[in-house]
């Protein structure tokens, strides 16, 4: 079988392609372009290594670039979601849009019979269908990047590392002597890098400064932009040497665009707390359930433990999730991903609003 699998320059699209080879598959390797503009990018390194690899594991590799389809379709979302006040994970729409989009179109004209990738997750069939689970490796799973997955994109999908440990991952780089092996994890939106957020963001959207206040309406210091900060944000908020309080860290409560207030409290308040919220956009995997309301397991955000909740089904792409505990930080524009207990994923959708 002919797989393309997408190499990115990391030691777990590396390990990927070399368990496909050991299996027998004809692989080739299609590095993706997502972003040109400034110091922060890094393709032409991650390229470099992308050569490496490939011409030690003998496969033939191409490089392919999507900047223009990812700035329309991903990075627009991105700019008109801060905006809004929102916090956006461009990361989810990226695999939707662009890894498992174009990608897959382009890997179809090299004669491909599936693609890969080194994502940690799982795939399997069922009564026709194909089902997203969790990897073996919770620690490092990541079905919750691939929540808006339609049949198609998962069907056509292999994940070589979905029941390997990561550290099963870096000893076998190791052992090929890949230049991979000891390359960092890449973490954070992956056109931004290492670079500093905040001055980033500031060369696409005017910054407006702003007060800080509590919620009883007391000014307690100046923002520098609503759209710097995310609910429950501690760091940065230039609050730590203020005398008067409990003295305790202030927190992100809320963001009011229209008076441009950035609203804080000291200590985790009740205000930092939801009971439950409603989301849209969802994408079900692999089809919307019979029953209304349910009980299943949710994430709010990436690396959280799976939480309890009841789930009510609103219409064709939205929800109303109930927490059984109440929740802290529920962020408006995040996604919220359903999972049952065995780790099937049920899929995920975007927070609109929480209470």
């Amino acid at each position: 079988m002919r797989v393309v699998v997408g190499i990115s320059g990391g030691v777990d699209s590396s390990v990927a392609a070399y368990l496909l080879k050991q299996q027998g598959h004809e692989v080739i390797g299609l590095f993706m372009i997502n972003w040109e503009e400034g110091e922060e990018c890094t393709a032409e390194d991650d390229f470099e290594d992308v050569k490496r690899v490939c011409t030690k594991l003998d496969i033939p590799y191409f490089s392919v670039n999507y900047a223009k389809e990812y700035y329309q379709r991903v990075f627009q979302y991105f700019l008109q979601e801060y905006k809004a006040g929102r916090t956006p994970n461009p990361d989810v729409l990226c695999n939707r849009e662009i890894k498992f989009g174009p990608f897959l179109e382009k890997a179809r004209q090299l004669g491909a019979d599936m693609i890969a990738t080194g994502h940690y997750a799982k795939t399997y069939q069922k009564d026709g269908k194909t089902f997203l689970a969790k990897a073996s490796d919770l620690s490092k799973d990541q079905s919750y990047f691939l929540n808006q997955l339609s049949q198609a994109q998962l069907s056509s999908v292999l994940f070589p590392l979905a029941e390997i440990e990561k550290t099963q991952v870096r000893e076998i780089a190791k052992r090929l002597g890949l230049s991979t092996a000891e390359k960092k994890d890449s973490t954070g939106i992956c056109f931004i890098g290492e670079r500093n957020f905040r001055k980033f963001l500031k060369t696409y959207l005017p910054a407006k400064a702003g007060d800080i206040c509590t919620l009883d309406g007391k000014v307690v210091g100046r923002h520098e932009g609503l759209m710097y900060y995310t609910i429950g944000q501690r760091r940065g908020l230039n609050l730590g040497g203020k005398q008067d309080g409990n003295g305790g860290r202030w927190f992100v409560l809320k963001k009011d665009l229209a008076t441009n207030i950035l609203y804080v409290s000291q200590g985790e308040c009740e205000e930092l707390f939801s009971h439950g919220l409603y989301a849209n956009n969802f994408n079900w995997i692999p089809q919307k359930p019979n029953e209304e309301k349910f009980e299943c397991f949710a994430k709010f955000r990436y690396r959280q433990p799976d939480q309890k909740v009841t789930v009510t089904v609103k219409g064709a792409n939205e929800i109303e999730v109930e927490f059984a505990e109440p929740q802290r930080a529920i962020t408006e524009g995040q996604f919220v991903v359903l999972y049952q207990e065995d780790g099937t994923c049920l899929g995920g959708g975007i927070i609109d609003r929480k209470w």
